[in-house]
C-alpha cells in the first residue's frame, strides 16, 4: 500500500526502510554499468589474444626463417605484411569511430585474426618433411666405418641430390612462405579496430578519473599475452617441426644448431583458436552505454517515490530512464567529405604532430628490436632460441606488466594533470635511454670456424672473415665447400664439415657419431685428431648473460612505467570528438613508417654481418649459418639507440609544447574569471550579504 493508517487514523508518509533489496529496481538498472565491466573484461582478453599472436610470431620468426631458407630481410618482409594489412583499414576504422557499432566491429576483427592464423599454418601441411642434410643421417643405416674425406664425391651429397631433385621444382615454384605473409596480412586487418575503437569506447563511457586507470589496466592485462606468447614460442621451439612424424631419437642436431627448426605451426594453431574465443563476447554488447556516474544518479533517484497532486495518497514509481539512442545511420558520402577537413584539423595540432613523429620513431625501434631480440641473444650469448624466448617471456614481460600497471595507478592516485604526466614520462624515457647504452658493454667472441673466421692453424690473419675452406690438410678430399654440417674438433675449432676437417674414419651412429684421423684437427695444437657432430660451444659468452638479463629487466620496468602517461597525452591534447581518429592516425603512421620498414632494414643490415650462408636444395642462398657477433651487436644496438635518441629529442620538444599550451590555457581561464568578478567593492559587499556559508564548507545562495 502507498501508506498505512495508525490506530488513531493518521496516515503516515510512505517510507521505504522496510523494502527488501529483492524488490528494489536499483539492481535491474545497474545493468549498463555491469556491461561496461563486461566490455573491459572482453577487451582485456582480446588484447591478451592479440599480444599472444603477435609475440608468438616474433618468437617463431627464426624457425620460419630456417624452415623456408629465408634471409633476415625477407623474413622481415613477412612480419611487415602484418603492418600492411593493419594500415589498409586503420584509418577507415578509426575515422568512423562512434559512427559504427564498435563492439561488433571488434568481434569481426578477432575472427579475421583467427582466420589469418589458420592460413599461415597451411604451408606446413603442404610442404614435405624438413631435411637438414647431415652426413650422420645419410649414414644412419651403415654399420661400417664411414670415410668422410674421400677422393670420390662425398656420400652425403650423393644421398641428398636425387632426393631433393624431385621436390625442387615443386618448392621453388610454389613459394609456400607466402602463406605466412598472407596470414600475417589478415591478422593485421583483424587487429586494426581493437585499439582505436576499444580504448575510445572506454574513454567515452567511463569518468575522466577512471578512464586512465581502465585503459592502463586493459593494456596491462594485454601484456600477459606477450608473456604467454614467448613461453609458448619457447615450448614449440623445443619440439621438432615434424612432430609425431619423425622419431626425435633419430635426430643428430639439437636446438642450439643453426639448422634446428621447431614446431612453429603448432603455436599458430593455438593462437587462432584463442582469437576465435575472444570474438564471442563482443557480439552481445550494445552500441553505447550511459556515461559512468550518470547512471548512478538515475538509480539513486529511483529509490524515492513521488506523490502526485491529483492523488495525494497514490504513490507513483519514477519512469524508467529512456533506452540509449540507436546507432545513427552512417552516410558514406558525408563521412568521406568530412575526412580531409578533420585530418587537417588534427594535424594542425602541434602537440599531436610532434607526438606523431615521436610515436613513429619509437615504433620503429620497438618493431626492429623485438623481432630480432631472440636472435641477438642466441648469437651474443650462445643460448638456444627456445631458451632466449622463454627468458624474455618469464623475466622481461612480467616486469613490464608491473611497470605499465603502476604507471596507470600513479596517474589515478596522484591525479596527475597533463603537464605533470608529460614531465613524468619524459624523465622516465630519458632514464631508460641511458640504461640502453649499457648494452654495448656486452661482448662475445666470434665463433672460430676453420677457413672462415680463422685459418686452419687457428690464427686470425688479414684474410679474416674471407671464406677459404680448402687448405693443404684437406686438399686431397673431394669436399663441397658450400656445405654446412659442422663438427667440433678436439682443438676447440669448428669445421664446416667432417670432410673439410679431413676426417677419414668414423664410429658410432646418429648423434653419437665420432670422426677420427682428421688431418686438419690438431694442426695448431697436437691432440687426439678427432671431431664430434655440432659446432663448438662458446662458454665465455654466457658469463655476461645474467648481467644482460638484469639490465633488460630494469630498463623494461622504467620504460613501461611511463607508457600509460605517454598514451594519455594524446587523449588530452586533442578534442574529445577526435580521440578515435587520433588513435587511428597514430597507429597508422607507426605501422606504415615504423612497423613495416623497420624489420626489413633491421634484417637487411643484420644480413651484412653474415659470414656463412646456407644453400638451398635447388641452389641459391638460404638462411645464415654463422654471424660476425661483434658486427651483429654494433648494427643491432647502434640502430636501436639511434632511433631512441631521436625519440628523446622529440619527447623534450613535446614537453615544452605541452607546458606552454596548458599554462596559457590556465592563465586565460584565470583572466576570464577575474573579468567576470565585479570591480566595485560595494557591489562585492552587497552580493556577499546574500551568500551564506553552509556547515560543510560550501556556499548557498
Amino acid at each position: 500500500m502507498a501508506g498505512e493508517m495508525d490506530p488513531q487514523g493518521a496516515q503516515h508518509s510512505p517510507t521505504f526502510s522496510d523494502k527488501s533489496p529483492e524488490s528494489s529496481p536499483v539492481k535491474r538498472r545497474s545493468l549498463p554499468i555491469s556491461k561496461l565491466k563486461i566490455f573491459l573484461a572482453a577487451l582485456a582478453f582480446a588484447f591478451f589474444a592479440r599480444g599472444l599472436s603477435g609475440s608468438y610470431m616474433k618468437s617463431s620468426i627464426t624457425q620460419i626463417e630456417r624452415r623456408f631458407e629465408l634471409s633476415s630481410s625477407v623474413v622481415g618482409l613477412t612480419e611487415g605484411s602484418f603492418e600492411i594489412g593493419n594500415l589498409l583499414v586503420m584509418v577507415l576504422v578509426s575515422y568512423l569511430g562512434a559512427k559504427v557499432h564498435r563492439p561488433k566491429v571488434i568481434a569481426v576483427g578477432c575472427l579475421v585474426m583467427s582466420f589469418g592464423s589458420f592460413v599461415s599454418v597451411l604451408s606446413h601441411f603442404i610442404m614435405g618433411r624438413y631435411d637438414y642434410k647431415s652426413i650422420a643421417v645419410s649414414m644412419a643405416n651403415s654399420s661400417a666405418s664411414v670415410s668422410a674425406c674421400s677422393s670420390a664425391s662425398p656420400p652425403h651429397l650423393e644421398s641428398s641430390g636425387n632426393a631433393t631433385s624431385l621436390g625442387c621444382k615443386r618448392t621453388s615454384s610454389s613459394y609456400l612462405w607466402l602463406f605466412v605473409v598472407a596470414g600475417n596480412f589478415l591478422r593485421g586487418i583483424g587487429e586494426a579496430p581493437l585499439m582505436p575503437l576499444g580504448l575510445s569506447y572506454i574513454d567515452d563511457f567511463a569518468t575522466e578519473e577512471n578512464s586512465a586507470f581502465y585503459i592502463g589496466t586493459v593494456r596491462t592485462f594485454g601484456l600477459f599475452g606477450p608473456t604467454f606468447g614467448y613461453m609458448l614460442g619457447s615450448f614449440c621451439a623445443n619440439l621438432w617441426v615434424d612432430i609425431a612424424v619423425v622419431d626425435v631419437e633419430t635426430l643428430t642436431i639439437n636446438s642450439k644448431d643453426m639448422r634446428w627448426v621447431g614446431a612453429w605451426w603448432l603455436g599458430v594453431l593455438i593462437c587462432g583458436v584463442i582469437n576465435f574465443i575472444a570474438s564471442l563476447p563482443f557480439w552481445f554488447l550494445p552500441y553505447s552505454l550511459p556515461k559512468q556516474g550518470k547512471g548512478k544518479s538515475i538509480n539513486k533517484s529511483s529509490e524515492v517515490y513521488t506523490i502526485t497532486k491529483d492523488s495525494p495518497s497514490k504513490v507513483e514509481p519514477p519512469k524508467p530512464p529512456p533506452p540509449p539512442p540507436p546507432p545513427p545511420q552512417l552516410k558514406v558520402l558525408e563521412a568521406a567529405k568530412e575526412f580531409f577537413p578533420v585530418l587537417k584539423k588534427l594535424l594542425g595540432n602541434s602537440i599531436f604532430l610532434v607526438y606523431l613523429f615521436f610515436s613513429t620513431l619509437q615504433f620503429s625501434a620497438l618493431a626492429g628490436s623485438q623481432m630480432f631480440e631472440p636472435k641477438f641473444m642466441e648469437q651474443q650469448f650462445n643460448v638456444s632460441i627456445s631458451r632466449a624466448t622463454f627468458l624474455i617471456g618469464i623475466i622481461f614481460l612480467p616486469i613490464a606488466i608491473v611497470g605499465m600497471f603502476l604507471g596507470g595507478y600513479l596517474i589515478k592516485k596522484f591525479k596527475l594533470n597533463t603537464v605533470a604526466m608529460a614531465k613524468f614520462g619524459c624523465i622516465v624515457f630519458l632514464a631508460s635511454f641511458l640504461l640502453n647504452l649499457l648494452y654495448f658493454m656486452t661482448n662475445c667472441e666470434v665463433l672460430q670456424v676453420a677457413g672462415l673466421t680463422v685459418n686452419y692453424s687457428g690464427i686470425k690473419e688479414p684474410s679474416y672473415f674471407q671464406e677459404n675452406a680448402v687448405s693443404a690438410c684437406n686438399a686431397h678430399c673431394s669436399c663441397e665447400e658450400t656445405y654446412w654440417d659442422p663438427v667440433c674438433g678436439s682443438d676447440g675449432i669448428t669445421y664446416m664439415s667432417a670432410c673439410l676437417a679431413g676426417c677419414t674414419a668414423s664410429v658410432g651412429h646418429g648423434k653419437d657419431m665420432v670422426f677420427h684421423n682428421c688431418s686438419c684437427v690438431g694442426v695448431s695444437v697436437p691432440r687426439n685428431f678427432s671431431a664430434v657432430l655440432g659446432q663448438c660451444p662458446r662458454d665465455d659468452c654466457t658469463q655476461t648473460y645474467p648481467y644482460f638479463l638484469a639490465l633488460i629487466a630494469i630498463m623494461a620496468f622504467i620504460l613501461c612505467l611511463g607508457a600509460t602517461p605517454l598514451y594519455m597525452l594524446m587523449f588530452r591534447s586533442v578534442s574529445p570528438d577526435l580521440k578515435s581518429f587520433a588513435v587511428g592516425i597514430e597507429t597508422l603512421c607507426g605501422r606504415i613508417f615504423g612497423g613495416f620498414p623497420a624489420p626489413i632494414y633491421f634484417g637487411a643490415l643484420i644480413d651484412k654481418t653474415c659470414l656463412k650462408w646456407g644453400v638451398k636444395s635447388c641452389g641459391g642462398s638460404g638462411a645464415c649459418r654463422v654471424f660476425d657477433t661483434q658486427a651483429f651487436r654494433n648494427v643491432y644496438l647502434g640502430l636501436s639507440c639511434s632511433l631512441k635518441f631521436g625519440c628523446c629529442l622529440l619527447y623534450i620538444l613535446l614537453c615544452v609544447l605541452i607546458v606552454r599550451r596548458f599554462r596559457q590555457d590556465s592563465q586565460e581561464a584565470k583572466d576570464n574569471k577575474n573579468m567576470e568578478e565585479p570591480a566595485i567593492p560595494s557591489l562585492k559587499k552587497e552580493e556577499s550579504s546574500h551568500v551564506e556559508t553552509s556547515e560543510n564548507g560550501g556556499t548557498r545562495f
